[in-house]
């Protein structure tokens, strides 16, 4: 099976139609010896627009086609013809794509919302045809103008996920184990380290249809907001997220200690963005079936004086409390 890449920054280069050329012509007809000027104006350039859509989730088209280029407008014709107007060219980017100058870095824009628009290279306008300069004193001019060039430009897109809940932990700490059981998402599981090697989300559907949209980054580790491991690359991706699940291998596996593990996570949240550190959120201890948790459990709770959730996101205990948490902070409590 192909394995399809994650691509979250593409570098696109984009060139907006030409403007079509206006045109000097004359009515040259049998009985209108003094016919004037008829020649068309010609037809602007497409634009190069961006469009957000809710089911887009990666860059990976426009990375394999990072050149752009809208159509040219046609050249006007007789008969006051305007020549027609070149296509735009539309590029459907998920929500959270944010436009940055590909030399500078400086931000031009972003797309926010399903449907937002946004020009990112417009055509050229089209030249004018000679009856704009017909006048009193020259009744049959000959002059006309060309159409103008369309933009030209390279940027830089880079996106940031808009979800609801970003799932924060260590490796194998079992945030796709989690993903996988409340939702539809299907991340890659596996014993070992690692196996999240790109954002992944998936959407928390209740009964009642309301949804909730959950990002799961790859694992964070120490020295993560200073560029160490994978997870530094995707800590943009729950910039957006307006809550945060902490998932602690309360078990200790491998040797880690649940309480070092969550207070580096919060470290590493808060020297990557200070806005991460005053999100609400809602520490889960996972793995509960396993020997040490109870006891490591009682030691996390009297050192950060947090009340964590325990849970067993692989044999799916506790996961019922966790959806109705979630619930109450989206919806408010069910009636």
């Amino acid at each position: 099976m192909k394995t399809v890449v994650f691509k979250d920054r593409v570098k696109l280069f984009v060139r907006a139609g030409n403007g079509g050329n206006g045109i000097a012509s004359f009515r040259r007809e049998k009985f209108a010896p003094h016919g004037g000027p008829n020649g068309g104006d010609g037809g602007h350039g497409g634009s190069v627009i961006l469009r957000g859509d809710a089911n887009a989730d990666s860059l990976n088209h426009l990375f394999h086609h990072p050149h752009q280029i809208a159509e040219n407008g046609g050249h006007g014709k007789g008969s006051d013809c305007t020549g027609r107007c070149g296509e735009d060219n539309i590029l459907i980017v998920p929500c959270g794509t944010v436009v940055l100058d590909a030399d500078t870095e400086e931000f031009i824009g972003e797309i926010l919302e399903a449907g937002q628009e946004m020009v990112i290279a417009r055509g050229g306008r089209g030249g004018l045809g000679n009856p704009h300069f017909k006048s009193s004193v020259n009744q049959a001019p000959a002059k006309c103008t060309p159409g103008t060039p369309g933009e030209e430009r390279e940027y830089r897109l880079e996106l940031k996920l808009m979800t609801d809940v970003g799932l924060v932990g260590f490796p194998n700490a079992g945030k796709s184990t989690l993903l996988t059981e409340i939702t539809h998402a299907h991340p890659k599981v596996a014993s070992y380290p690692f196996t999240t090697l790109h954002p992944v989300l998936g959407t928390l559907i209740y009964e009642n249809f309301n949804q909730i949209k959950i990002a799961d980054i790859p694992g964070l580790i120490d020295g993560a907001s200073e560029g160490t491991g994978l997870g530094h690359y995707f800590l943009r991706h729950i910039e957006r997220s307006r809550f945060l699940l902490f998932v602690i291998d309360m078990a200790g596996e491998d040797g880690r200690d649940p309480v070092e593990d969550y207070r580096s996570l919060r470290r590493e949240l808060k020297a990557y963005n200070v806005e991460l550190a005053t999100r609400p959120f809602l520490v889960l201890a996972n793995k509960m079936d396993l020997p040490a948790a109870a006891e490591n459990l009682k030691i996390f709770r009297r050192k950060t004086r947090l009340k964590p959730i325990g849970i067993s996101a692989g044999l799916g205990e506790g996961l019922d409390q966790v959806k109705e948490i979630l619930y109450n902070e989206f919806f408010g409590k069910k009636n």
